[in-house]
Formats: structure tokens, C-alpha cells, sequence
């Protein structure tokens, strides 16, 4: 199954929510949020700095992955990215690929 990096951070409200929920029923919402997707979480760290959380999940496809970050950042109380990460097997066949490509500005 894939894997996903998540980098997030609460705003307005969802700071207020994390200083008076804590931080274990947030880990057990987000086991919850990728079951509802077929996933699992793999590993979730609050971090401090540019931001506040960040996850590693396995979902099913990259649809799913989508939903996730939608419901995340429509929720209004939190915003992050979605990065979707590669096995040294898959890098290993990106570099078998060879695509034709023209830079911009070269003929």
C-alpha cells in the first residue's frame, strides 16, 4: 500500500482544540480518519517549528490520499500538505524510465 507524508499545523480554533483535547485523542482521530480511507497510520509526532504535526500513513491510492487532505484542510482548524513517498524499489525502477522531455528555452 503507499505511503504518505503529512505536514500540518493547527490554526484558530484548532490550536484551542489541541490545548484542551491534548494530544492522544488526536493520534487515536487520525487512526480513525485513514481507517475510514482503508488506510492505516504508521506514525504520528507533534513537532514545533514551521510546523505542527507530522504524519506517516499507508493508503490505498492517491484518491484517497486527496480525501484526506481535503477533509483536513476544509476542516478550517488545521492546513498541511500531502507528499506521497517512494520505495527504494519504485526509485529504482524511475530510473529505468527514460521520458522525453524539452526544457523550456531549448530547441
Amino acid at each position: 500500500m503507499p505511503k504518505y507524508l503529512f505536514q500540518g499545523s493547527y490554526i484558530g480554533e484548532g490550536l484551542k482544540g489541541l490545548a484542551t483535547e491534548v494530544g492522544s485523542p488526536r493520534i487515536a482521530a487520525a487512526k480513525q480518519l485513514f481507517g475510514s480511507l482503508g488506510g492505516t497510520l504508521e506514525c504520528f509526532y507533534f513537532a514545533f517549528g514551521a510546523e505542527d504535526l507530522v504524519v506517516i500513513c499507508d493508503l490505498p491510492d492517491n484518491v484517497s490520499a486527496a480525501a484526506f487532505s481535503l477533509a483536513i484542510n476544509n476542516s478550517g482548524k488545521a492546513r498541511g500538505r500531502v507528499t506521497a513517498l517512494l520505495t527504494a524499489q519504485e526509485m529504482d525502477q524511475v530510473i529505468t524510465k527514460s521520458p522525453e522531455y524539452r526544457a523550456p528555452g531549448e530547441s
